[in-house]
């Protein structure tokens, strides 16, 4: 069976469209919707089953935790514990924004352990794009919500994306275009003594230090290294073979062979049978925007080599080659 597809106004969705997503997600339903970084399938948090079906639809492994989308800020000190004051300057510097703050648990906190994978943790979101918070405040609770895609994949920016990969899958997808960022949240661990990126993504390091710097706290912040296969991630995003293309994908490349698409950034031009640039003018927001829709473009013309220039390791630059070293690992 198809699913079905409502096309919204991403900024004033219709009350009738909410109402229906929000009708699916209290049935157990699963309801891909657009934020300000990527599509996310979403499913009521407070219900494991409704969380083992997003397991089940993307073929996620067991083990991979799974972000709690809240339509506040004030919901934090209702779900998590021991809330440290940089979790508190990064939540009023970045919320709502693409941030997600890794917490422990309250014990009554009533969102599904399955988002955790077990462990005695949380990973919260308060989304910025304005239709997304209007679905949580219709639905009127969390949302656990990972990026719309069948695992390890290219996170999708567009619905098409999504039905791409999940048609069928998943009960309704609400069309709001194509989302502003095209990277997944910056997470942070705020668990330990010292802030962890555990992902980098909308919010560069260099805004959150800045961000503990201004609140008085230590801006010192721990990077963590992809893990292996086997390990167990305490966030979305940490597995070394992730985001990733059909295509066997080369890093760092001036040129191209005769069998490889060059994807190009800035000077480097892009060349090959779509000839495609992630900016042709160097600007990392909008390589950013573009990552996404740029792979799943070569993934619909089915080439098999990709090669990508060279992107500055700065900025937004350090969450594209992120993403692109991902891509690119062993699968």
């Amino acid at each position: 069976m198809k699913t079905r597809v409502l096309t919204v106004d991403p900024e004033h969705p219709a009350p009738d469209a909410l109402a229906e997503a929000a009708r699916i997600l209290r049935a157990g339903g699963l309801v891909a919707f657009p934020t300000e970084t990527v599509y996310g399938l979403g499913a009521n948090a407070l219900d494991a089953d409704a969380l083992a079906r997003i397991y089940e639809a993307k073929q996620r492994p067991a083990n991979d935790p799974i972000i709690a989308h809240i339509a506040r800020v004030e919901q934090l000190d209702q779900l998590a514990r021991d809330i440290p004051p940089a979790a508190r300057a990064l939540a009023d510097a970045f919320w709502p924004g693409p941030m997600t703050l890794i917490l422990h648990r309250r014990p009554d906190c009533p969102i599904a352990r399955l988002t955790s994978a077990g462990l005695d943790r949380i990973a919260l979101r308060v989304p910025a794009h304005e239709g997304a918070r209007q679905l949580l405040q219709h639905f009127a609770g969390p949302v656990a919500a990972p990026s719309a895609n069948p695992s390890g994949r290219i996170s999708p920016s567009t619905a098409k994306h999504v039905l791409d990969g999940l048609d069928g899958r998943l009960d309704l997808v609400l069309d709001g275009g194509s989302c502003e960022s095209g990277l997944e949240s910056t997470i942070i661990d705020c668990t330990g003594e010292i802030a962890r990126l555990l992902r980098p993504g909308g919010i560069t390091r260099e805004a959150v230090a800045a961000a503990l710097a201004t609140a008085n706290c230590n801006p010192q912040i721990d990077i963590a290294e992809p893990l292996a296969d086997h390990e167990n991630p305490v966030a979305p995003g940490q597995l070394t073979s992730h985001y990733a293309p059909k295509a066997a994908v080369r890093l760092m490349a001036i040129t191209s062979t005769a069998d490889e698409e060059l994807i190009g950034f800035g000077a480097v031009s892009g060349a090959g049978e779509l000839a495609l640039n992630l900016s042709p003018s160097a600007d990392l927001v909008e390589a950013a925007a573009n990552l996404f829709s740029i792979l799943h473009a070569v993934d619909a013309a089915d080439i098999a080599k990709i090669a990508i220039a060279p992107i500055p390791d700065t900025g937004l630059g350090e969450a594209i080659n992120d993403r692109l070293r991902r891509a690119a690992a062993p699968r």
